[in-house]
């Protein structure tokens, strides 16, 4: 049978060739893939000084054999009691002794041991099994917050928690399915094979290796080109959550703009592409399905033709006949199951590869060999020449000098893209500096632990975007482990508290996702509380009040400059009003400082600054 969705190249077609070039080199790193991925669980099955783990393992894969072992031996209890119950008394003294209802009682107690033994394989391994997943899930988890800025912005939140998603359950596929139907399978095979030449002939044992071997060649042929159209099914899969998860992350935009049948458009023409690669592999599963059983009852039919032969010519009884027939159907029902289970761990190794592969990503930005913590004695920052740009090709920074003393505040303005936002970035080393140093108070930032850096700086964003959990617990983060009076004294200090007690439920009060229940001010209010809990020794105000009316900014400006004393304190406004009291104001354009100094000595300077000025009428304010 030759099938057109799955042509051979010719020789004469280059393209065709190509596709196969590059469909085979998939493959071959995929099979690559898999064996890495193995070899990366493993540790998790069998882990290095877990004693209970591994006596749990050992107990497992005992039962798993004493459960193969008295399987394979229930079939002759069958033909024992056939045999008796015909009147052919061959076989062992002892199991004939028992009687026809004695075996029959015995042929029982066996197959519920077999159960028994299973079900005990399950219950050991299960606490293992489910600690492996655990640990992979959270050493996933715990990388991801580990990468970069860059990364994150150069991945979707869709794809990203879908490669986790599909390569946790891959982990735990493959842990059942690999170790307890794989393996076990092949043990009872063997087996089932053994017992069929010491009872038999040679014969049977090459009708059933034949019917096996035929059985496993077109089940992994069928299921390889399978898993090729499965791939193109999991990236429409993909792109239709992330297009999703997209949509309703940015519900505001698309009800502003009016598009929600622009997204439903989009969302169905990706979940189109997902439905005709579903119906391929829908199509090919009835194929895979067909084959395998037109294979094993031609098995099964030759085995048992070659039994009814030899009860004809006396060789065999008739318990011997209904011995080979249960041996067949013993082996058949899992082998039904091995197209499936290969499929599934092919498209587990893949999946559990993406994650690895997310695993071994480095950080851009991490931790130095001998790194120590950060000693804040004064909370000097210092900017010395530093430059950096995202891409190299487009500098943001170019040898920026800048310096913060103890105690001082200093704004940073200056037009969009000037790279106002890009200093706070380097500040809490988000990214590297790829030119010159920034140090505080002496230490090179590279030259200390990002934990104690990131605790050393209080930071005020521009979007202040909360956890979909209580006003409470948004103000609480700050701070984990802070009493209600420290955070309630925190929320007083940012002029949210009222707010928050005319609420039915107050502090307990749901803010929603990235807090779209509370209005652009009340959010932002939410995170400086936030920050004034954390009571770090630097303090990063990027737009702090940007999201504020005139009113609520001016009634909190006072509270940012108590919070601010005896602290170095770094402004980074667009708002000039709110960086009138600075102690040095620091003019960007064009990735250069091009003014520095006071409020008033910028404005008798009438250069940058003071055009700024005018510009925002500030002045009136």
């Amino acid at each position: 049978m030759t099938s057109v969705s799955d042509p051979a190249p010719s020789k004469g077609d280059p393209k065709a060739q190509a596709r196969a070039a590059e469909a085979a080199a998939i493959d071959q790193a995929e099979r690559r893939s898999g064996v890495r991925t193995i070899r990366r669980v493993f540790p998790y099955v069998w882990p290095e000084g877990e004693a209970w783990a591994r006596r749990r393992v050992v107990a497992a894969l005992t039962a798993l054999v004493l459960a193969k072992l008295i399987a394979v031996g229930t079939p002759i209890l069958y033909k024992l009691a056939v045999d008796t119950l015909g009147g052919d008394v061959e076989g062992p003294g002892m199991w004939l002794a028992l009687g026809a209802v004695g075996l029959t009682v015995a042929y029982g107690v066996a197959r519920f041991m077999t159960v028994a033994f299973q079900e005990l394989r399950d219950a050991l391994f299960s606490r293992v099994g489910q600690r492996a997943l655990r640990q992979i899930a959270v050493q996933t988890f715990g990388h991801i917050h580990q990468l970069s800025q860059r990364y994150h912005l150069t991945r979707k939140t869709g794809g990203l928690s879908r490669i986790i998603e599909r390569g946790v359950k891959g982990v735990d596929f493959l842990l059942r399915f690999l170790l307890f139907s794989v393996g076990p399978l092949i043990l009872e095979l063997t087996l089932v094979a053994l017992i069929l030449f010491w009872f038999f002939d040679v014969w049977y044992l090459v009708a059933v290796a034949a019917t096996v071997a035929l059985y496993v060649l077109f089940t992994f042929k069928v299921t390889e080109w399978r898993v090729r159209i499965r791939r193109e099914m999991n990236a429409q899969d993909t792109d239709a959550n992330q297009k999703a998860v997209d949509s309703l992350l940015n519900y505001e935009t698309v009800k502003y703009f009016n598009a929600e049948g622009w997204e439903a458009r989009r969302y169905d023409a990706a979940m189109a592409r997902y439905a005709e690669a579903a119906v391929k592999t829908n199509y090919t599963l009835g194929f895979l399905n067909a084959g395998q059983s037109l294979i094993i009852t031609s098995g099964l039919v030759t085995v048992m033709v070659l039994a009814a032969l030899g009860v004809q010519r006396g060789d065999l009884t008739v318990g011997d006949f209904v011995m080979v027939n249960a041996y067949m159907i013993q082996i058949t029902l899992p082998l039904g199951f091995l197209g499936t289970v290969y499929r599934e761990i092919r498209q587990a190794l893949a999946d559990m590869g993406e994650m690895f592969d997310l695993l071994e990503q480095p950080p851009e930005v991490a931790d130095r060999p001998g790194a120590r913590p950060l000693k804040v004695s004064g909370g000097e920052v210092v900017f010395d020449q530093v430059a950096f740009g995202y891409d190299p090709e487009r500098p943001i920074l170019k040898g920026i000098s800048l310096r913060a003393g103890p105690g001082e505040t200093v704004a940073i303005v200056g037009p969009t893209g000037a790279g106002k936002s890009t200093i706070g970035r380097l500040l809490f080393r988000f990214y590297d500096v790829t030119g010159g140093a920034l140090r505080i108070d002496g230490q090179d930032l590279r030259d200390v632990t990002l934990e104690s850096l990131h605790a050393a700086i209080g930071v005020v964003p521009q979007d202040t975007v909360l956890f979909n959990d209580s006003i409470g617990y948004n103000i609480a983060y700050g701070r984990p482990g802070a009493g209600q009076a420290e955070v309630e004294a925190a929320a007083r200090a940012a002029r949210i508290h009222d707010f928050i007690l005319s609420l039915p439920q107050g502090y307990d009060t749901q803010v929603g996702e990235r807090g779209l229940k509370l209005s652009g001010g009340e959010k932002q209010r939410v995170g400086i509380a936030r920050t004034i809990l954390k009571d770090a020794p630097i303090l990063l105000l990027d737009e702090a009040t940007s999201a504020l009316d005139t009113q609520t900014e001016r009634s909190i400006q006072a509270e940012l400059e108590a919070m601010g004393q005896g602290r170095t304190v770094l402004v980074i406004a667009h708002r000039l009003s709110t960086v009138v009291g600075a102690d040095r104001i620091v003019v960007l354009d064009g990735g250069r400082i091009v003014e520095e100094g006071r409020h008033a000595e910028l404005l008798a300077l009438g250069g940058r600054y003071a055009a700024m000025w005018q510009r925002q009428g500030a002045g009136a304010a």
